[in-house]
């Protein structure tokens, strides 16, 4: 064999050996790929909705031509309008609890007792000063 063609494998192999080491995906990879994959289907949307208005523009104008020109145009069963995707909304993320709202400055307990009593701590803990 050439040894072009073996340095050819040797490069596959290690770049196959490489991948397959690869990390798995953190939140920020993952998140980035479902705003793409969000946007690539948004676009296929649009695409549709334009690709449908120039249809109905070229059948309207194909029956326009056929009946001037004393042709009948064929009664095809009427299509259902073009779906109009609207503008485009991005993925937003599940929202994390604000730290107010996960309890991290509540107290640890509901209080039994007014918290201004006249007591001294050591009268509270029955120790002396």
């Amino acid at each position: 064999m050439r040894p072009s063609v073996l340095v050819a494998i040797a490069a596959s192999a290690i770049a196959f050996a490489a991948a397959a080491k690869l990390p798995p995906l953190n939140d920020e990879a993952k998140a980035k790929a479902a705003e793409a994959a969000n946007k690539t289907g948004w676009n296929d949307k649009v695409a549709a909705y334009q690709l449908c208005q120039t249809q109905d523009k070229i059948a309207a104008s194909y029956r326009k031509t056929a009946a001037t020109a004393g042709k009948a145009a064929s009664a095809a069963d009427p299509t259902p309008g073009c779906a109009d995707p609207g503008p485009y909304t991005p993925v937003t993320p599940e929202a994390s609890k604000p730290l107010e709202a996960s309890g991290a400055h509540s107290p640890p307990g509901t209080a039994t007792s007014p918290p201004s009593n006249k007591a001294t701590s050591a009268e509270m803990t029955g120790t002396r000063k």
